[in-house]
């Protein structure tokens, strides 16, 4: 589910950073707030994944208005610039029924085997590389 994450990016000398909210840990930084935002919304991905590995919760995405009450917010978000990133948060898994080559299947599953796992978590990672780019 592709979802907006609030952004903090700051400026110091031409070194821009980036952080989120409602995803302590998730940083970046870069040249150019152009970058920053690119660099941020893939360490925003790696953090969810992370975050979904490791078992852990994903948190709720608060509103503007949410924000602007919290005090670690307000703070921080003194001479920021407000940004919404998009993030693709996980939902429910689906079972698909595809065709593929038996020779290609096998060695699917033996590369699968060998990092640990399952076939379904070892296609879903390769097409979200694919994806990327």
């Amino acid at each position: 589910m592709r979802a907006l994450a609030y952004a903090l990016i700051h400026e110091e000398n031409g070194v821009y950073g980036i952080s989120f909210p409602d995803f302590p840990g998730a940083v970046s930084g870069g040249g150019s707030a152009e970058e920053v935002i690119t660099k941020g919304q893939q360490a925003l991905a790696l953090h969810v994944e992370g975050m979904v590995e490791d078992g852990e919760a994903l948190p709720l995405l608060r509103e503007l208005s949410e924000l602007r009450v919290d005090p670690e917010f307000v703070e921080w978000s003194k001479d920021a610039v407000l940004a919404l990133v998009p993030v693709d948060l996980p939902s429910k898994p689906v079972r698909i029924n595809i065709s593929i080559d038996e020779g290609l299947l096998d060695r699917i599953d033996r590369a699968a085997k060998a990092r640990g796992e399952t076939r379904s978590g070892y296609l879903a990672s390769a097409a979200k590389v694919r994806l990327a780019g």
